[in-house]
C-alpha cells in the first residue's frame, strides 16, 4: 500500500465505527464515516439471511452512494441454547429499534432457566469490502467463543459486551477488557486481521487502475 487512499465505513454504529477506526489506524487509509462522506447517513435495509448477505449488501450500497471503497461490517452474537439465535437480528432482538440494554435483558430471560454448562456462545463478524472499479465483494471472518453471563459486567465495549464471558479471559466479559484487549481477541478484530493482505491488494490495485487512468 503505496499511499492515502479514502476508505468509508458502512456503519451507522458508533462502537463498531470506533473499533473499526482502531483497527485500521496503523494503514495509510483516510478512514471516512457514512456520513463524513456523504453529509448525512445512508439507511440499508438489512433483510439477509446471514452476516454475509447483509455485509455485501450494505457495502455495495455505500460503495455506489460514495464511489469511495466500502467496508461493511455484519456481526452479532449466537447462542447454542437458543439455535444460533439472536444472529442477524442481534441488534433487533428485543424489538426495532431496541437499546443495548433492551436486548440484553431479552436474551437473559430467554436464558433464564439455561444452566451454565449450556450458555456457550459467539461473537460472530463478517466483513464485505467492495471497490468503486468493481469486481466481487471480498469477505472475511472473525469469530469469538464463550458463555453468556447471568448478569451484566464492567462499563466498556457496546451490545452484548457485558454477558459475554470470553473464552480464555479468566472469567471477564468483553465490557470488562480494555479496548487493547478486546481488539486482541474479538470477533471484529480476527476479522479485520484476516482482512488485511486483501485490503492492502485491492488499494494497490486500485491504485494502478487511477495512474492508468491519469495516465
Amino acid at each position: 500500500m503505496r499511499e492515502f487512499l479514502s476508505i468509508v465505513l458502512a456503519s451507522n454504529n458508533h462502537g463498531k465505527l470506533s473499533e473499526l477506526r482502531a483497527l485500521l489506524s496503523d494503514l495509510p487509509l483516510h478512514v471516512l464515516s457514512v456520513r463524513e462522506a456523504l453529509g448525512t447517513t445512508l439507511e440499508v435495509v438489512e433483510d439477509g439471511a446471514t452476516f454475509e448477505d447483509n455485509a455485501i449488501l450494505k457495502a455495495r450500497a455505500v460503495c455506489q452512494a460514495t464511489q469511495l471503497l466500502a467496508l461493511a461490517d455484519d456481526s452479532g452474537l449466537e447462542v447454542d441454547a437458543l439455535g444460533g439465535r439472536p444472529g442477524v437480528r442481534s441488534a433487533r432482538f428485543a424489538g426495532e429499534h431496541a437499546t443495548d440494554a433492551e436486548n440484553n435483558a431479552a436474551l437473559l430471560r430467554e436464558l433464564e432457566n439455561v444452566p451454565e454448562t449450556e450458555r456457550q456462545a459467539r461473537f460472530r463478524c463478517v466483513l464485505a469490502l467492495l471497490s468503486p472499479f468493481g469486481g466481487a465483494p471480498r469477505l472475511v471472518t472473525g469469530a469469538c467463543e464463550g458463555n453468556i453471563a447471568r448478569t451484566p459486567r464492567g462499563a466498556g465495549g457496546f451490545g452484548y459486551d457485558p454477558l459475554f464471558l470470553v473464552e480464555g479471559q479468566a472469567g471477564r466479559a468483553m465490557a470488562e477488557l480494555t479496548d487493547a484487549e478486546k481488539n486482541q481477541v474479538s470477533h471484529r478484530g480476527k476479522a479485520v486481521r484476516a482482512l488485511r493482505p486483501l485490503l492492502i491488494q485491492v488499494v494497490n490495485q486500485m491504485l494502478d487502475e487511477a495512474e492508468s487512468v491519469l495516465g
